[in-house]
């Protein structure tokens, strides 16, 4: 980076520090002890601090990366300090770490910005830093920041694994898939979407050389095919270009780090007997195919200030017009897998802290028919993620739609935070916004930020029978 931007990405680092650690204050001062999963998270991170890591709370259900890192980090502060009682890995302490990776996420966001919109000869510094700003304050992600969870940290190595995708070095890139992977296991998923790029510039270089030689302009690498003809078209070549040895074999070595790590996590899953490390009868996996229904509405009102424009709609207008069938289709499609694959689990019908019970109770339970009539709402919804990405390749939007799909489909519980990675994907994918498009996104998340914060602070309640202060949360 330039020296000028240099010195106004280390100003806005360092309010965005300060104005973070104000926020932990006040958020730590109004809830000091663990709160919801931290119950089970920050005494196991204690219990390491001890050095009990034989010691396990079965009610965890990831591996132990967060406390692993912990560790790491505080037990050095604290003998370069002289600190001791009960201040070691207080709650605090171990919510603290979580402010070091939003530091972590800033810095990360803006590389990657600046390496994917590399060739956009109109992106500028305000740009570029605004972008990353608004995307590190992104409102599930920013809220986990105040709280020992697995989030931020899991959201950083993942974000850090695929820079170094970007910049070649597969090595590194796979080694910080694994760390992604000991805070959570499904980020495996973003390391699969890692090697699938590599296979994806391969697919493409192909099938631009095919295109060539039959001097077929009407089908670009770029485009996605939104027709039953292109779908099989595209299928018949993928089908071709994975049956062939010389082009597996190119593939694998470049990719053999992520399919090293991939073959490390299938041994991990036939030893645990399955991928959750404990509480395997509330985390199951199933075909909940609506979820993916709900990170395409999800991202839709997320992105609606850099996404959603007077032009966009009118070509999704023109779209139905000249496909009116291929969307009948899909429409069609959405009402099966809604009536035959929706997946409610009990965790979202009971827990009035989160804010999807509130969704689900006043939107989908307001009438036995509100799920279907949401399809079309659903639909454009994925015509206009699809059109956001358009500009990326043809098998590079396939991959990462397959990931979606496999980080989304097998999860019951309608959880905003498991659309934290795949909307930051998505959204760092998209053209690089005009400036009051960004202004636009980052006072929409500082506005949902301050009512959440406002609302998790300020308006506690109490369960009958109960003495507890409960808080609303994502």
């Amino acid at each position: 980076m330039e020296r000028f931007e240099g010195y106004i990405f280390t100003a806005l680092c360092s309010t965005n520090f300060l104005i973070s650690c104000l926020l932990f204050s006040r958020v730590t001062r109004e809830q000091r002890e663990p709160y919801m999963d931290e119950l089970f998270h920050v005494p196991q991170a204690q219990g390491y601090c001890h050095g009990k890591f034989n010691e396990w709370d079965p009610m965890i259900t990831t591996l132990p990366g967060l406390y692993l890192v912990s560790v790491g980090v505080i037990k050095p502060v604290v003998w370069l300090a002289g600190l001791t009682g009960q201040v070691v890995c207080s709650t605090a302490m171990l919510r603290f770490i979580n402010l070091l990776f939003n530091c972590g996420n800033l810095y990360v966001l803006y590389l990657l910005v600046c390496k994917l919109h590399l060739r956009e000869k109109t992106q500028t510094t305000s740009r570029r830093i605004l972008s990353a700003l608004s995307l590190s304050t992104f409102p599930v992600l920013y809220f986990f920041n105040f709280l020992y969870y697995t989030d931020a940290g899991s959201t950083f190595f993942t974000l850090f694994a695929y820079l170094m995708t970007l910049y070649g070095c597969h090595k590194a890139s796979a080694l910080l898939g694994v760390c992604a992977v000991l805070f959570r296991q499904n980020n495996v998923i973003w390391v699969a979407f890692c090697a699938g790029t590599l296979v994806a510039a391969k697919m493409d270089e192909a099938w631009k050389l095919e295109r060539a030689k039959k001097r077929d302009e009407k089908s670009p690498a770029s485009q996605v095919p939104l027709s039953f003809g292109g779908v099989k078209k595209t299928t018949l070549f993928m089908l071709e270009f994975l049956s062939s040895p010389s082009q597996v074999k190119e593939v694998l070595l470049v990719a053999w780090p992520y399919a090293v790590v991939g073959v490390g996590f299938l041994v991990f899953v036939v030893l645990n007997d399955g991928i959750v490390v404990g509480d395997r009868a509330s985390h199951e996996a199933c075909l909940n195919f609506p979820q993916f229904f709900y990170f395409l509405s999800f991202a839709l009102f997320f992105s609606l200030p850099v996404s959603l424009c007077y032009h966009r709609a009118l070509r999704f207008l023109q779209a139905v017009k000249r496909q009116p069938l291929f969307f009948v289709f899909a429409a069609c499609v959405c009402l099966l897998l809604v009536w035959k694959f929706t997946a409610v689990h009990k965790y979202l019908l009971a827990d009035n802290r989160h804010f999807p019970f509130y969704v689900w109770k006043r939107l989908f339970q307001r009438h036995e028919l509100a799920p279907f009539l949401l399809v079309p709402a659903y639909v454009f919804a994925g015509w206009n993620f699809l059109d956001a990405i358009k500009p990326r390749s043809l098998f590079w939007s396939l991959a990462f739609l397959a990931c979606l799909l496999a980080a989304t489909v097998p999860q019951k519980l309608l959880e905003f935070r498991y659309f934290i990675v795949p909307y930051l994907m998505y959204r760092l994918h998209m053209p690089l916004p005009s400036l009051p498009r960004l202004i636009g996104e980052f006072l929409l998340y500082t506005v949902v930020n301050a009512a959440t914060l406002y609302v998790f602070i300020g308006k506690t309640f109490r369960w009958p029978g109960s003495a507890a202060t409960q808080r609303f949360m994502w």
